[in-house]
């Protein structure tokens, strides 16, 4: 029983990573991708914050914090995935600009692809696994689904504008049947979780680079830096997963303080998109002001 329930949630985690990704595909319009990625500021503080900065935090503070080595493995992981596939919904509750939130999904999908097989190899130590297997997961339930949904889009907008509610619908339903899974299969680790700092560790390090990429953006307009701090609040949660998933054996801590990042992050954003949105109208009120 137990050994059909691991390879339920890993055929719910591969529905859920490729539904969210096709789905952000489907919605992603490459035009309003490349306004961002013609801005050299926005690009090089996002591949920055996302893939340097957002990592060695991370590390950091595995560092710092007496973590238990499997939860340590954990948030490093979750420090290499940035951009959750509900990022758009976060960036307008923060007045923040959809464009730029579509330049920032494309960059990160990619460059996680890229970075994580040469990555985790060296940063996370205790997962011997290779830059192939790492890479194979994440090209094909990653960066094959966001593309097919780009070029849909591009292609056949009514066709994507069609789709992208069946998507979104299943994948929803599939999110509810993996999280229960999670809860089933790793309900006693959640449990064994708590004094372990994992939580803590976590909320730590979404609000430091929440509040170090907002603040640290200088010479972006406001509406961008939102989309930077949310960016980075929010974790591609399927992608930590899966270099878990890919090797035998990936002690089940590491795996809990994956999961643990579901109602974390979300949180954690919904927290950080109210402050930004706050700042949003207080900066269009001043201007309104000044224009009167």
């Amino acid at each position: 029983m137990a050994e059909l329930l691991h390879t339920l949630l890993k055929i719910s985690l591969v529905i859920f990573m490729a539904g969210n990704l096709l789905g952000m595909g489907l919605r992603l319009e490459w035009g309003a991708a490349v306004v961002g990625l013609r801005n050299l500021r926005f690009v090089g503080l996002s591949l920055l914050w996302c893939f340097v900065l957002g990592p060695a935090i991370a590390y950091g503070l595995t560092k710092v914090i007496p973590l238990q080595a499997p939860y340590a493995i954990g948030l490093i992981l979750v420090g290499m995935t940035p951009c959750a596939p509900f990022l758009p919904m976060m960036v307008e509750r923060a007045r923040g600009d959809l464009g730029y939130t579509a330049s920032f999904m494309l960059l990160a999908s990619v460059g996680m692809v890229v970075y994580m097989p040469f990555a985790v190899p060296l940063l996370v130590e205790g997962l011997s696994v290779s830059a192939w297997i790492i890479a194979r997961p994440l090209v094909s339930v990653v960066l094959l689904p966001l593309l097919i949904g780009m070029v849909i889009l591009r292609r056949a907008p009514a066709s994507a504008a069609r789709a992208q509610p069946v998507v979104k619908k299943i994948t929803g339903i599939d999110t509810l049947i993996f999280l229960g899974l999670c809860l089933v299969v790793y309900g006693k680790g959640f449990i064994g979780s708590a004094g372990s700092y994992a939580t803590l560790s976590q909320f730590i390090f979404y609000a430091v680079v929440t509040a170090g990429s907002y603040a640290l953006a200088f010479g972006l307009p406001q509406n961008q830096k939102s989309v930077l701090g949310l960016g980075l609040c929010t974790r591609n949660l399927g992608a930590a997963f899966a270099p878990l998933f890919a090797v035998a054996g990936a002690d089940e801590r590491a795996i809990v303080m994956v999961a643990l990042g579901v109602p974390l992050q979300t949180i954690a954003a919904l927290i950080a998109a109210r402050v930004f949105g706050a700042r949003a109208d207080a900066g269009g009120a001043a201007a309104g002001e000044v224009r009167a």
